[in-house]
């Protein structure tokens, strides 16, 4: 068996249409909208909305940890927008649907796939194709072995679209039970699996899935969010803990096999 799996799409829908060749399923840890390009600000639902010298201002605020500026930034040029009749939530949600069309009629057949930190799960069920299985807080089998899946980030500074709070989190991960790989959006909260060597700062892991890692020893832990980790690849007692890569700037799936 061969899975290939992907996280951080961010819009890449021309790579994600081949992601799955070659494998007998594709597993898709979140991450499928493309808000604001840290790389290329000119690409994304900002830029679209405010142009690209706004999105280089706000990049340099969240890049400076000045996250109560960036909101400030926000607020006006929202309330620019407003003030042209154009309402805030409609505005996104419009920009998210387009990009979710384009992306869900990527997904090979069969795709297992959960949340990101700035996915909008109300929507999913529009998109998914009866292909696309959406677990978040539940497990599937494949091939033999148990993969439990768990959606999401936890609380931060940037209150992206889908956030929880620690609790909430940590009643999914309970959930799971023991299983063969632990597949999740946001890492284990271990330093070298959660610092991001370009953006220069710890993004958040989870406590309770490291306790998870130590408690009940899967083969593999699999992640990313961390867009440039400082370990891709570690292991915690038993278990190979996996960051499976930028897929947005790669286009290049990590495939695991048994």
């Amino acid at each position: 068996m061969r899975v290939n799996v992907v996280s951080d799409v961010h819009g890449n829908a021309e790579d994600l249409a081949r992601a799955g060749d070659g494998a007998d399923a594709l597993i898709c840890l979140g991450d499928l909208v493309l808000f604001l390009d840290y790389a290329d600000h000119s690409r994304g639902i900002f830029p679209d909305l405010f142009g690209t010298e706004n999105a280089d201002r706000l990049v340099e605020l969240r890049t400076a940890r000045r996250f109560d500026e960036a909101r400030d930034l926000g607020r006006e040029l929202w309330a620019g927008l407003t003030a042209r009749g154009v309402e805030k939530a409609s505005a996104i949600e419009a920009a998210v649907r387009r990009q979710y069309a384009e992306l869900f009629a990527a997904f090979p057949a069969p795709t297992y796939a959960t949340y990101g930190n700035v996915d909008m799960p109300d929507l999913w069920p529009e998109y998914a194709a009866p292909g696309t299985t959406v677990l978040d807080g539940e497990r599937a089998e494949i091939g033999g072995l148990v993969f439990g899946f768990v959606g999401g980030g936890l609380r931060t500074p940037m209150r992206t679209p889908y956030e929880i709070s620690d609790e909430e989190y940590a009643a999914k991960v309970e959930a799971l039970g023991e299983v063969d790989v632990l597949c999740s959006h946001i890492p284990p909260d271990v330093p070298e699996l959660t610092y991001d060597t370009v953006a220069r700062r710890f993004e958040r892991g989870s406590r309770a899935l490291l306790d998870a890692v130590r408690r009940t020893r899967p083969r593999y832990a699999l992640f990313g969010h961390v867009h440039q980790p400082l370990a891709r690849r570690m292991r915690i007692g038993a278990t190979e803990c996996v960051n499976v890569g930028h897929f947005a700037a790669t286009g290049r799936p990590w495939a695991l096999e048994w």
